[in-house]
Formats: C-alpha cells, sequence, structure tokens
C-alpha cells in the first residue's frame, strides 16, 4: 500500500527540518510514500523549507510536494491536502511531532485492510523547556482514561481509504484529530507499538488556555456531531483519582489547579486557534 503524509504547516519555520528529518529517515515503505507538505498562510519561510527537502526526499525514495496556500486554516489545509494525495493510507502529522523510523512502516500494515480503520503510534510526550509546573501537570494527565485507554491520536493520526470515506470535506471545527478519532469505534482504532515524539505545551497561561480550546472542542463536536460521543472510550477502567492522588499529590495539585482554572473567566482568548507555542 502506498502511504501519505500530510503536513499542515503554518508558520512552522523553527520546527519543520526536525519533523521533515525524521519523517524521511524512516524504515522504507513497500509500495512507496509521498509527503505533501500544506504551507497554510504562513508569514514565514515555511514553504521554502519544505521545497529545501526535495533531495533529501528523492534519496530516501519518498515523493514531495509543497502546497503554499494563502489561507491560513488547518481543516482547508487536510482538505487540499487530501486532493492531491495518492496514498491508499493517510497519515496527519503535525510540524512539530518527531516520528521514530517505525512509525510509517508500522501504520501502513496496520491499515492494509479493506475494513475501515484508523491508527497512532504511542505518543511520547516531551517537556522540552523542563518547566516545572508542566512537568508536573504532565505527570498526572498521563495517567487519565484518556492517556491510559484507547488510542489518543494527537500529533499523529493515519487512516485508510475505507476509513476517510465515512465523512466528506473536513468541518470548521477546532479539534480536527477527535472528529476524525470519533469516526471509529475503539474496536476500529489501533494502537502501534512505535513512538512519536509530542511537545506538551509549556507554562501555566498557556496550559490554561490551550486546555479550554481543547474541551471547548469537544463541546463542539458533541454539540454538532452527538452521535459521533458513542464512539468514545470507556472511562471507568482507569485506577481511581484518589488513589493516583496520593500516589503524586504534587502532580495532582497541579492538575486539579489547570482543570479549574480552564472553568473560571480567566486567561481568556479570543483566539478560536490558540496555540501553545
Amino acid at each position: 500500500m502506498k502511504t501519505t503524509v500530510l503536513i499542515p504547516a503554518h508558520n512552522e519555520a523553527t520546527y519543520l527540518p526536525a519533523c521533515l528529518d525524521a519523517l524521511l529517515a524512516s524504515d522504507p515503505v513497500a509500495d512507496g510514500a509521498e509527503v505533501i507538505v500544506i504551507a497554510n498562510g504562513c508569514t514565514d519561510d515555511t514553504a521554502a523549507i519544505a521545497q529545501g527537502f526535495a533531495s533529501q526526499a528523492k534519496a530516501a525514495g519518498w515523493g514531495l510536494t509543497v502546497l503554499d496556500l494563502s489561507d491560513g486554516g488547518k481543516l482547508g489545509a487536510w482538505n487540499a491536502g487530501e486532493a492531491a494525495a495518492q496514498g491508499d493510507v493517510l497519515i496527519y502529522l503535525d510540524a512539530d511531532v518527531i516520528v521514530s523510523p517505525q512509525v510509517v512502516t508500522q501504520i501502513t500494515a496496520a491499515l492494509d485492510t479493506p475494513r475501515p480503520r484508523y491508527a497512532s503510534g504511542r505518543p511520547h510526550v516531551t517537556v522540552p523547556g523542563g518547566d516545572a509546573l508542566t512537568r508536573h501537570y504532565t505527570r498526572f494527565w498521563l495517567t487519565t482514561p484518556f492517556m491510559v485507554h484507547g488510542v489518543p491520536g494527537f500529533g499523529v493520526f493515519a487512516m485508510n481509504r475505507a476509513g476517510r470515506a465515512r465523512w466528506g470535506d473536513w468541518p470548521d471545527i477546532i479539534s480536527d484529530d477527535t472528529f476524525a478519532r470519533l469516526q471509529f469505534t475503539p474496536a476500529e482504532r489501533l494502537r502501534v507499538p512505535a513512538i512519536y515524539d509530542w511537545p506538551m505545551i509549556e507554562g501555566f497561561t498557556r496550559l490554561v488556555q490551550v486546555r479550554r480550546r481543547q474541551d471547548a472542542g469537544v463541546a463542539e463536536i458533541a454539540r454538532l456531531y452527538p452521535a459521533l460521543m458513542d464512539n468514545d472510550d470507556p472511562h471507568d477502567r482507569t485506577e481511581p483519582v484518589w488513589r493516583r492522588a496520593l500516589r503524586d499529590p504534587v502532580a495532582f495539585a497541579v492538575f486539579v489547579t489547570v482543570r479549574l482554572a480552564i472553568k473560571l473567566p480567566i486567561l481568556r482568548s479570543s483566539n478560536r486557534w490558540v496555540r501553545g507555542r
């Protein structure tokens, strides 16, 4: 099966080189692979940087396409990238994610089926700046049902063409990864063992703002597409909160503080697409 990796890149000049270096060092895909970088609404040299990887991609046996769009919307980037994609498997990759060499081949193998399927790897959540508050928050967040069970899919998610046929164009919503994940039942979502590095948002203000946006994205899907919520993972199989809190009280206290701040009318941003960096 041929694989297409789609990377939306809005002003990602700082992060895209490491992302592409890792991707193009992936284990070979038997039927070939291509990467499509969608530079959407950039005011930096993201598109030029992506085009500069042409020789590296050719040496690795990858096709490389760079789309330079004037619109900065991520959902429009997905639609444009899919229109150009030739792969039987579609992998959606954020530009600040670093994949291990096995991610692409393992996902491609998992999705080599005529049945609709969704797949992702195992996220290794990093705190690049070493912020203490973020490290505490992350430690407890990693014990939540969302992280312990199922296939979270943030940063990297994929589906075969049969799975992608379940809806038309990407709708104008906040949480694209949640929307895609919930198109599939838990039994249809596959987690491969390969690891990818995903950077956590750092700093109290940014944690609150970005986590608030993510909550709003899930609430938006529940409001607009209520039937999809039936595909969410069960939340009753995780170790009780009190036991996790006793084991790591500092991390629990930080986590609760952030969650409370999300509910309060503080640190609000008017930007629907507020980012952590």
